[in-house]
């Protein structure tokens, strides 16, 4: 199964779009998982984001696994393929057996062979990873590995930056109340 670089030149183009334009955090996250899967031809992504005591990756999103699959359980970050917080990739190719998996058999149950977890990093902080899961075992090339490293760094970026926007439309409005408070006690007209 071999995916050309045009094709992960051409999401990596679409996806920025979307994440340039889309302000819900949860709409970018959406469209990053499921332009994955599809530009790596595989069974499914997930991005799972640190707790705030950095002990648990909390499922956020995913595309193309079952929900059972992804309500298994509390995923812990220190038995679950832990070199990926540590900033390392890490390609698990028998996903079933390889101790570094936490949940094998429920990943037998949901047909998953390898896996393929990128550290999600914004600005040298790991904030969580993204998982990219495969019906077959498959050797990740480098070409896969840099373009859903790639996509992990633009997605840790937009969610930041929606997080922001949030903000900013949040104190606006509460900026803009005031006024309107503040313009009908001062009698003030236009």
């Amino acid at each position: 199964m071999k995916t050309t670089m045009a094709t992960y030149y051409q999401c990596l183009y679409e996806l920025a779009a979307t994440m340039n334009s889309a302000h819900a955090p949860e709409a970018i996250l959406r469209c990053i998982v499921e332009g994955v899967t599809k530009a790596t031809q595989s069974k499914g992504c997930s991005v799972m984001l640190l707790s705030p005591d950095k002990k648990v990756l909390l499922h956020t999103v995913s595309y193309g696994l079952s929900d059972w699959y992804v309500t298994k359980g509390p995923v812990s970050a220190d038995k679950s393929i832990s070199q990926a917080l540590e900033g390392k990739v890490v390609a698990v190719l028998k996903a079933t057996e390889d101790e570094r998996v936490q949940y094998r058999e429920q990943a037998k149950k949901e047909g998953i062979a390898s896996i393929l977890s990128v550290p999600m990093k914004l600005r040298g902080e790991n904030i969580g990873v993204m998982r990219v899961y495969t019906t077959k075992p498959r050797h990740f090339s480098m070409g896969d590995i840099y373009f859903v490293e790639a996509v992990a760094n633009l997605g840790a970026i937009a969610l930041e930056n929606a997080k922001l926007y949030e903000a900013v439309q949040k104190d606006y409005e509460t900026f803009r109340q005031d006024m309107l408070r503040w313009m009908g006690h001062s009698g003030w007209c236009a």
